[in-house]
């Protein structure tokens, strides 16, 4: 669909925000000393939510990282950051102070003391911020391979209780945010067709069992590519009743109705007779 020009920034900030959390978590994840890595924790203490990018479990040491992809020139000026046409952007300080001070407040209700070290990282290693205080917990994009190697030096040994606290994090971890802002849609409104599993386009060419992308030519069997679009209808219509019409439409009117209903019977129980048929999950 098309998306108003506040959605789309929205959107873009969150695709940009989930590349650099992926980006860092890809440089972590390289990690060999003894630790214990938790991303993207979306918890709750006292009534209030927090979320957590990156918690890295050290022996002696909690580290919690803000994570931030932003591009270009930025600089600092009395406690705030500003872009290079002095738009004034939030201050990813203030959003660390208030995790770590929840993530403390959630330590102490569980009965475990580490102490805290936080930072924010910039990932992007096209981005630059001019007059930056040497005195704050900023890691840049030139010292994250020095800062992941000093944590990697460490020599201690995890316990039981260190796995134990990650587990009861995990546990603690909800699974969907109150802070979700999904634009209205319907279903006339949107584009029908399968979308490449590779690379999202509707460019798809059907060969017998087979289909394949035009753009990136990833290859797919027509069976997995109509029951990926399945769910993606079932995620976006979960109060909608999956019949061989609605599929068939859905996908774009791809093969035939015969094909799409073989497809659901197979994977699918199927309800009532004739007109009125219609798919359920086994």
């Amino acid at each position: 669909m098309t998306l108003s020009d506040k959605d789309q920034k929205h959107f873009f900030n969150l695709q940009k925000g989930f590349e650099g959390e992926v980006m860092f978590d890809r440089l972590t994840e390289k990690l060999q000393c003894e630790c214990l890595i938790l991303n993207d924790l979306l918890l709750k203490t006292n009534n209030t939510i927090f979320q957590l990018d990156t918690l890295i479990l050290l022996p002696d040491t909690l580290y919690l990282f803000e994570v931030k992809n932003f591009e270009g020139d930025y600089f600092y000026e009395s406690d705030q950051i500003y872009s290079k046409a002095r738009s004034e952007i939030t201050n990813p300080l203030l959003q660390l102070s208030r995790s770590e001070s929840l993530l403390r407040q959630l330590l102490t209700s569980l009965r475990f003391k580490l102490p805290i070290v936080s930072s924010v990282v910039f990932i992007n290693p096209g981005f630059t911020l001019y007059q930056a205080p040497i005195d704050k917990p900023f890691i840049f994009p030139t010292q994250i391979n020095r800062y992941l190697k000093k944590l990697d030096s460490y020599p201690l040994k995890l316990n039981e209780q260190h796995r134990k606290l990650a587990d009861q994090l995990i546990s603690l971890h909800l699974p969907t945010s109150p802070f979700t802002q999904v634009p209205s849609y319907n279903f006339d409104q949107l584009k029908k067709g399968i979308i490449c599993a590779a690379c999202r386009s509707f460019s798809i060419d059907f060969f017998g069992k087979n289909c394949i992308c035009k753009v990136c030519e990833h290859k797919e069997t027509v069976g997995d590519a109509v029951m990926r679009s399945v769910r993606e209808f079932q995620l976006l219509f979960p109060d909608e009743k999956i019949t061989t019409n609605v599929i068939y439409e859905w996908c774009g009117g791809v093969g035939s109705k015969r094909i799409i209903r073989k497809i659901l019977k197979e994977n699918f129980t199927i309800v009532g007779v004739h007109q009125w048929a219609y798919f359920i999950d086994n």
